[in-house]
């Protein structure tokens, strides 16, 4: 029982230390990119959390164009892949630097 009292402590220390450091926006995106993520890896969230952080831009273009899609009458899920497909050289390169 010390144990997890220990553990939740230690969780809520490190959520308001990263929250504090990274800022409030920031955390609220990192933590929603992680529940949309939940079922891979750590290690691999953390590599799409890293990317997107260092290309804003390029993630910006394809949600709008993710969302102009869906608001003409596209599937999400067709959306996506049609977008993703469109920057997948762009990804790609982002992913090797």
């Amino acid at each position: 029982m010390p144990y997890l009292i220990n553990h939740i402590f230690a969780q809520k220390i490190l959520f308001c230390y990263n929250w504090k450091i990274m800022g409030i926006k920031d955390f609220i995106v990192e933590k929603l990119i992680r529940s949309k993520m939940k079922n891979l890896p750590k290690a691999q969230q953390d590599m799409f959390i890293k990317l997107i952080d260092e290309n804003p831009e390029l993630f910006k273009k394809i949600g709008g164009e993710i969302k102009a899609l869906t608001k003409s009458g596209v599937s999400e899920m067709t959306a996506s892949m049609q977008v993703m497909r469109k920057y997948q050289a762009e990804i790609q390169k982002a992913i090797a630097q």
